[in-house]
């Protein structure tokens, strides 16, 4: 919440059913309470919903506020095997889907007379708000002369990550990096550091990453999109826990980005993305992306038309 208020938003925070013992009906109905007193005070024309699956709750609350636009922005690049959620787009008025790498705008419609509408891949800072290997060095307190690699493979709250997290550090030890790890804001419990690893808390991530020479993360939604944004020579270690395609996203990014794909599950696994990463890492980099990167500012401009603000910069 402090992060979303330094950015000069105001907010709510609402426990996930994921931490809370309530029954998911006692859960929806405490949202449906809290949301729907939100909407009587903000008194929004549109209300977009984030996720995979509207709660009932978030859904209760529009209703009874009176029909707000509806907006469900809603990433796809599920597995094969994930349950789909038992939600008709048909009432949404917009649908915005954003989208994987090499994915550009295009528009369906919807049954309800709505529209779906694919964005290209959404980054929470635009490329001139990045700094530069220099400017981010600096103010990261790094030597300029120094090799640095970044760790960042989740907050560890559905998955251990410092078992393969302490086989890599060891392996790009042997090769003459320096470890910085990150520390996810929403982690509940901090991995622990073997010594000489640097810890580092930033908010965003994003706007530093190109002060380090290889980036070591999970196949995120964010993650991925961010590295590409940054033309940083990746080591992504795709979460299999999760819903979401994590390996397809991963391919996705080595086919248009300097990225190694491994599960580094043994030391031989390892060892053997390492050595590619490094060398990777040696190769000159690309000035510029050269994939579209803008789907946070069309997403924006859809949301701001379906309620009459065409025009108007988000």
């Amino acid at each position: 919440m402090e992060i979303i208020e330094e950015m000069g938003f105001e907010g709510d925070y609402f426990v996930s059913h994921y931490w809370s013992s309530n029954s998911s009906f006692a859960w929806n109905s405490e949202l449906a309470v809290r949301f729907g007193m939100i909407l009587e005070r903000v008194r929004p024309a549109a209300v977009v919903f984030d996720g995979t699956w509207p709660f009932q709750g978030f859904m209760a609350a529009c209703e009874a506020y009176g029909r707000p636009a509806l907006v469900w922005s809603n990433r796809g690049l599920f597995k094969a095997d994930a349950a789909s959620a038992p939600v008709d787009e048909g009432i949404f008025d917009l649908v915005i889907q954003p989208g994987e790498l090499g994915d550009t705008r295009c528009e369906s419609g919807l049954a309800g007379g709505g529209r779906k509408v694919v964005v290209p891949p959404v980054c929470l800072l635009e490329d001139d708000e990045l700094l530069g290997r220099g400017a981010a060095r600096e103010a990261l307190g790094l030597a300029s002369d120094g090799r640095y690699v970044l760790f960042s493979l989740g907050p560890g709250n559905l998955k251990d990550v410092a078992g393969i997290g302490h086989g890599l550090m060891r392996a790009f030890a042997v090769k003459g990096f320096q470890v910085v790890w990150a520390r996810a804001p929403i982690s509940v419990r901090d991995v622990e550091l073997p010594g000489g690893v640097m810890p580092l808390s930033v908010y965003p991530l994003a706007r530093y990453l190109r002060a380090f020479d290889a980036f070591v993360g999970a196949a995120g939604y964010n993650t991925c999109c961010e590295v590409v944004q940054a033309g940083l020579p990746t080591l992504l270690v795709p979460n299999a826990q999760l819903v979401d395609d994590q390996a397809r996203r991963a391919y996705l990014v080595a086919a248009n980005a300097p990225a190694v794909v491994s599960a580094c599950e043994t030391d031989k696994e390892r060892d053997a993305a390492v050595a590619q990463l490094v060398e990777l890492s040696a190769a000159p980099r690309a000035k510029a992306c050269a994939i579209a990167m803008d789907g946070a500012s069309i997403a924006a401009a859809e949301i701001l038309a379906l309620v009459g603000l065409a025009g108007v910069r988000a």
